[in-house]
């Protein structure tokens, strides 16, 4: 037999994946006045240890890990990832609307600035565990973001906050719903 090689293709179509969000409006990007505090918090969601950019990162490595063998799983954590990344988008216009800059660096108060990187994602090679840590940082994203909506008194930013959090609630259900049919 002559030498030749396989070609190995992943077979899963991501063409047409949409974001997984609650079938609800997002509110207006509107803040009633800056808010360097406000800043600080919403800078912690955008790109802290737990945080949509973190969120968007770990369900990229995830998608990418398991599109080959489990093309649903694959579309589905690719959908929440595209969520997060609109998330990320949200936050930024409410930073910079509250008077913030984006950036990759946020700020908690009475320490130092902190800079995201890779450290923030918890990555374990089997699926199982993989869905149970993603399961773990969505439960973790919604205890901050209520805290923060405790603290914020701007019903506008709160609003968004708190949309947000339906779609971290739903992202919640689907992987819970993924493990179950483990």
């Amino acid at each position: 037999m002559a030498n030749r090689k396989e070609t190995l293709t992943c077979s899963c179509d991501f063409s047409g994946v949409r974001p997984a969000v609650m079938d609800l409006p997002y509110p207006p990007i509107r803040v009633r006045e800056r808010n360097p505090v406000y800043v600080d918090l919403i800078g912690v969601s955008y790109c802290g240890m737990i945080s949509e950019m973190s969120a968007v990162m770990q369900y990229i490595n995830n998608e990418s890990r398991v599109a080959a063998s489990g093309c649903a799983m694959g579309k589905t954590l690719l959908g929440m990832a595209i969520a997060e990344m609109t998330h990320m988008q949200m936050l930024g216009g409410l930073i910079g609307l509250l008077g913030g800059n984006v950036c990759y660096t946020s700020r908690q108060a009475g320490a130092q600035p902190w800079m995201w990187s890779p450290q923030c994602l918890t990555l374990p090679e089997r699926v199982d565990e993989m869905l149970r840590a993603d399961l773990e940082r969505e439960l973790a994203v919604i205890d901050q973001y209520s805290m923060h909506i405790r603290m914020i008194k701007d019903d506008y930013v709160n609003d968004v906050l708190k949309r947000i959090v339906q779609d971290e609630q739903y992202h919640v259900m689907l992987l819970r719903s993924m493990m179950d049919t483990m």
